[in-house]
C-alpha cells in the first residue's frame, strides 16, 4: 500500500525549545499543512539521550510518546513529570537530549497509538538502547485506517534510519526484526485470542487479591507457535507498570527454564524497567531463594512443561515438583503448558497427577490458545504438519505461497540453501538443526579423536551446538554472552537442538531428521535404540519404585519442536531411506532437491 512521507521535526529537549516548539515548527516548515499535521493533529514523540559512546559500545536512554499537543505534553514532562520522577528529572538535566516529532496527514488517535506501541516494540530490541520508557502498551485494535498503520511505520521507522548520526539507534528494519527480543517483546500485537485470554488473567489476578486466596493456577495451554510467550510477556509487562490503589506495585517473578531464553527475558527487563535477575531467573533458583513464608503476587513460568517432577543436585525439595514448589511461593501463578513440547523423563508427571491438576484448578482456570502464530503459512499446510507431528502420516505436501516446504535428499545440499537464506538481508536467522540422533558431552572430547561431536551422515557433518570457537563481540560489537544460540553469528556453522531452539523462531529451519525417525508400514515411527537422547529414552524410577519407560512420547514431541521452528520455511532431509522416500514423493518433483 503507497502512503504519504511522515514528517519528522527535530529538536533539542530543553525547557527553552519546549516553549517555542509551535514557533519553531512554523519557521522550519513553510507548507502550512505539515504545520498542522505537527501542531494541530495527534504527533509520536521520541526523546532520545546519548550515554556512553565508543566504538564498540552505543548507548540511549530513550522515552516513547504520543500526544495531541506537543508542545503542552513536552512542557509537562519537563515541569511536572521531572518533579515527580528520577528518569524525567534525567532526561530534563542533560545537555544533550533531543526530541523527534513526527507526524503524518493520516494520524488519529488509534493509529499514533499503534505507531507509539510498535516504536517501542522495535526500540527495545536496539542493543544501543540500554533504558526504554514508557508507561502500558498500548497495541490497539480496529480502527478505519488500521491497514496503513504498517507501511506508515515502516516510513518512519526507514526515515530515522536514512539519519547517519543516529543509525545506531534506528538501524535497519530487517536487524531488529530478526531479534529474539522483537519475537518475545510484549509490545508485539495481540490477536483477538490473546486479548481474550489476556483479559481472563488480569481478571483472575484482581479476583485471587480481593479474596486473598494463595497458591492459584491458571494454565495457557496451546501446540507450538500458539502465541503462549508473547501473551506471557505482555500480561507481565502490564502488570509490572500497573500500581495499585495503595501506591504499591504488583511483586512479580518470570521463571524461565531455557539460558537461551533467560537471556532475553532479562534483557526485556533490564530495558523496560520492570525486573532484574532476582525477578527473571530460572525455577530452581526462585524456589531455592523465596520463602512460602513471603510469596510473592504473580509468579509468571514461560514452558512450564519443561519443569522438572524429579530430584537432582540443583533440585532436592521434598514435594519433587517444581510447579507445586512455586504455587507455594506465590498467590497466584500464571504458567504456559503443551504437553507435546515435554522432552525429559524428568519432566513427566506421575500416573495422572497432571490430569487431576487441571481438574482441580478448574476448567475457568485453564485456557487455551488455538491459533498458529508463528508459522505464516496457509491452512493446508498447517493442517499437513499437524498430520506428521500428531497422527505420524506424511500426505502430499501442499501448494502454499507463503510458506516454502522443500526435500534434499543430500544433507550438505540443505546445509546451503540455509547459509543462502541466512546471508539474505531480507531474511530473519535461519538455522540447522538435528534430531538427538548423534553423540554429544560438554563434559569430554569425542574418542576418535575428532574436535567436535558432530551430526553425520555419510561424508557430510557439521558440529553440534556450543563448540565452534566465537569471538567476545559480533562486528557490530555486540556481546556473544548476550545473545542466543541462533542470534550468534557463527552458529550458522553449528547444527541446533531442541534444547538451544526451543522457544525461538527460526525464518527458514532445516531438519536433519536422524536413524531414530522412520517409516514403518507407512507411518513415523521412533526408534529409541537409536536416540542418543538419554533423558527421553531412559526409565524414569518413580516415588514407588515403579520403572516407566516414556520414550514413545518423548521422541515424537522432539520432532515436533524441531519442525515447527521456521516462520517462511521448512527444509527436510532423512536418515531413513524409506523415510526420505514418502518425503520426496510428498512434495513432488519440483520440491525435491538433488
Amino acid at each position: 500500500m503507497e502512503v504519504d512521507e511522515p514528517i519528522i521535526y527535530e529538536t533539542q529537549y530543553s525547557d527553552s525549545n519546549a516553549k517555542q516548539i509551535n514557533e519553531e515548527i512554523r519557521q522550519t516548515y513553510s507548507d502550512k499543512a505539515d504545520q498542522e499535521y505537527l501542531i494541530d493533529y495527534p504527533t509520536v514523540y521520541i526523546i532520545d539521550q546519548p550515554g556512553k559512546q565508543s566504538k564498540y559500545r552505543h548507548d540511549y536512554t530513550v522515552y516513547v510518546g504520543e500526544t495531541i499537543d506537543i508542545q503542552r505534553r513536552t512542557l509537562e514532562h519537563l515541569n511536572g513529570d521531572a518533579e515527580r520522577r528520577t528518569d524525567w528529572q534525567g532526561l530534563k538535566e542533560a545537555d544533550n537530549a533531543h526530541m523527534f516529532v513526527i507526524g503524518h496527514k493520516h494520524f488519529n488517535k488509534s493509529l499514533t497509538l499503534d505507531i507509539e506501541n510498535r516504536m517501542m516494540q522495535y526500540l527495545s530490541s536496539v542493543d544501543a538502547v540500554s533504558h526504554l520508557n514508557n508507561r502500558r502498551e498500548n497495541a490497539q485494535r480496529m480502527y478505519y485506517t488500521e491497514k496503513e498503520f504498517r507501511p506508515i511505520f515502516n516510513k518512519i521507522w526507514d526515515a530515522l534510519a536514512a539519519k547517519e548520526e543516529y543509525k545506531y539507534l534506528f538501524p535497519a528494519r530487517s536487524e531488529i526484526e530478526k531479534s529474539a527480543i522483537f519475537k518475545a517483546s510484549p509490545f508485539n500485537k495481540l490477536t483477538s485470542e490473546q486479548i481474550e485470554a489476556k483479559d481472563l488473567i488480569l481478571q483472575r489476578v484482581q479476583e485471587v487479591f480481593d479474596k486473598n486466596e494463595t497458591g492459584q493456577l491458571i494454565l495457557v495451554t496451546g501446540d507450538a507457535g500458539a502465541g503462549k510467550t508473547v501473551l506471557m510477556s505482555n500480561v507481565y509487562y502490564d502488570l509490572a507498570k500497573l500500581v495499585g490503589k495503595d501506591g504499591e506495585k504488583f511483586s512479580l517473578v518470570m521463571l524461565v527454564n531455557h539460558n537461551e531464553q533467560l537471556k532475553v527475558y532479562q534483557q526485556i527487563a533490564k530495558k523496560l524497567g520492570i525486573g532484574d535477575e532476582k525477578t527473571v531467573l530460572k525455577p530452581a533458583s526462585f524456589i531455592n531463594h523465596y520463602s512460602p513464608d513471603d510469596p510473592v503476587d504473580v509468579a509468571f513460568v514461560d514452558e512450564a512443561h519443561l519443569l522438572r517432577t524429579q530430584k537432582n543436585q540443583g533440585y532436592t525439595s521434598d514435594t519433587a515438583n517444581m510447579l507445586e514448589d512455586i504455587r507455594l511461593r506465590a498467590k497466584i501463578v500464571v504458567a504456559v503448558y503443551d504437553k507435546k513440547q515435554v522432552l525429559s523423563k524428568t519432566q513427566v508427571w506421575e500416573n495422572d497427577s497432571f490430569e487431576k491438576l487441571e481438574e482441580s484448578i478448574g476448567k475457568d482456570n485453564i485456557i487455551h490458545l488455538r491459533n498458529q502464530m508463528r508459522i505464516d503459512a496457509e491452512d493446508q499446510t498447517i493442517e499437513w504438519l499437524n498430520n506428521v507431528i500428531k497422527k505420524n502420516v506424511i500426505g502430499k505436501i501442499p501448494e502454499d505461497s507463503k510458506y516454502e516446504i522443500k526435500v534434499f535428499r543430500k544433507p550438505q545440499d540443505m546445509q546451503e540453501a540455509i547459509q543462502e537464506k541466512n546471508a539474505d538481508q531480507n531474511n530473519g536467522i535461519s538455522r540447522m538443526v538435528a534430531t538427538y540422533d548423534w553423540e554429544y558431552s560438554s563434559q569430554s572430547k569425542p574418542k576418535d579423536g575428532s574436535k567436535y561431536w558432530q551430526v553425520q551422515e555419510g561424508d557430510w557433518k557439521m558440529p553440534w551446538n556450543y563448540q565452534v570457537d566465537k569471538p567476545r563481540k559480533t562486528e557490530d560489537g555486540i556481546s556473544y554472552k548476550d545473545l542466543s544460540w541462533a542470534e550468534q553469528p557463527v552458529t550458522i556453522d553449528e547444527i541446533g537442538s531442541t534444547y538451544t531452539v526451543q522457544g525461538f523462531d527460526l525464518n527458514y529451519v532445516g531438519v536433519e531428521i536422524g536413524p531414530s525417525v522412520k517409516l514403518v508400514d507407512g507411518k513415523i515411527v521412533h526408534e529409541s535404540a537409536k536416540s542418543c537422547n538419554k533423558d527421553a529414552v531412559q526409565y524414569r524410577v518413580f516415588s514407588d519404585g515403579k520403572r516407566s519407560n516414556f520414550a514413545d512420547k518423548l521422541l515424537p514431541n522432539e520432532l515436533n519442536v524441531l519442525l515447527t521452528r521456521g516462520v517462511h520455511g521448512l527444509y527436510l532431509h532423512a536418515v531413513d531411506p524409506a523415510l526420505q522416500k514418502a518425503l520426496e514423493d510428498a512434495a513432488g518433483e519440483n520440491r525435491v532437491i538433488e
